[in-house]
């Protein structure tokens, strides 16, 4: 009998302890902005009613790539989709819709597109979801070059540019707001070396991801858009420009963020967006 009670009382104590790795041990967790904690149906219930819905990753991060494919895939179960993204230039939607129709293969748009380095990883599930499924993906982002344009010599520098160069970026001349929260934290975080030019190169980005949304946005169908989460924090960057242009529109943000702890979402990171990835910063990272 002591024999036993003493097996029985190791059992329970290694239940125990695997019980409390289990619970300690996710990977992620899910908060609205507020900071409470909400289950997965929750975003893709609101997703389903969003015109669009702003994806904001950490571009190395797997639980980003994930999520953004399970509720891609969840949305089209529902019905039609648009998907667009930052990780490709608009100059590159050509071979982009060529590789949605197959008309070529993926040897044939990597040598025609510039492909981010985690592209295979990260976006061709997403992209291949497009192409399996028959829907749009939109090459929202103006092409860097353009982009260093600015920031070398402000948006003046575009002016020169030819028509079919300015067809690949935002209308001009744009709105640009240099005091918003987060163009002002940019300048902060680069303790002024990079001149007023430097959000102003990220404001064309998000002002034509914003572009390149609506003009392809479809009449009750969502459409949703990867983007770095610092391109829709705190409801600005290309939701200050879509919400310039239409704003009447039905908007949803999610974002990610990294924690030590994941019970509870920590101050900082409220409010970032309507639903907030909180990743064990000890992930895995894609590269």
């Amino acid at each position: 009998m002591p024999l036993l009670k003493s097996l029985f009382t190791l059992f329970l104590v290694a239940v125990l302890y695997l019980t409390g790795i289990a619970q300690s041990g996710q990977p992620t967790k899910l908060f609205n902005s507020s900071g409470k904690a909400v289950k997965y149906k929750k975003l893709l219930k609101e997703a389903k009613q969003a015109d669009v819905i702003l994806f904001g990753e950490y571009h190395n991060n797997p639980i980003s790539h994930w999520l953004q494919y399970e509720l891609t895939a969840d949305l089209i179960a529902a019905g039609p989709v648009v998907l667009g993204a930052e990780m490709f230039e608009a100059d590159n939607q050509e071979p982009l819709s060529q590789y949605l129709r197959g008309e070529i293969d993926f040897m044939g748009l990597d040598t025609l597109a510039r492909l981010w380095s985690n592209y295979k990883t990260d976006y061709a599930p997403l992209v291949d979801l497009a192409r399996d499924n028959g829907l749009k993906f939109i090459a929202t982002n103006i092409p860097r070059r353009y982009a260093s344009m600015v920031y070398h010599g402000g948006f003046e520098a575009l002016e020169e540019l030819s028509d079919l160069e300015k067809s690949w970026m935002a209308s001009l001349p744009i709105a640009y707001d240099a005091d918003l929260p987060g163009y002002k934290a940019m300048l902060d975080m680069m303790g002024g070396h990079g001149g007023e030019t430097l959000p102003m190169a990220q404001a064309i980005k998000d002002a034509t991801m914003a572009e390149f949304i609506l003009s392809n946005k479809q009449p009750g169908v969502p459409f949703i858009h990867y983007n770095g989460a610092y391109h829709s924090d705190n409801y600005e960057g290309i939701l200050w420009y879509l919400k310039n242009s239409s704003p009447d529109l039905r908007y949803l943000t999610i974002t990610t963020v990294e924690q030590s702890d994941l019970q509870s979402l920590e101050t900082g990171n409220k409010n970032r967006a309507d639903f907030i990835i909180v990743v064990d910063e000890h992930m895995t990272k894609t590269y």
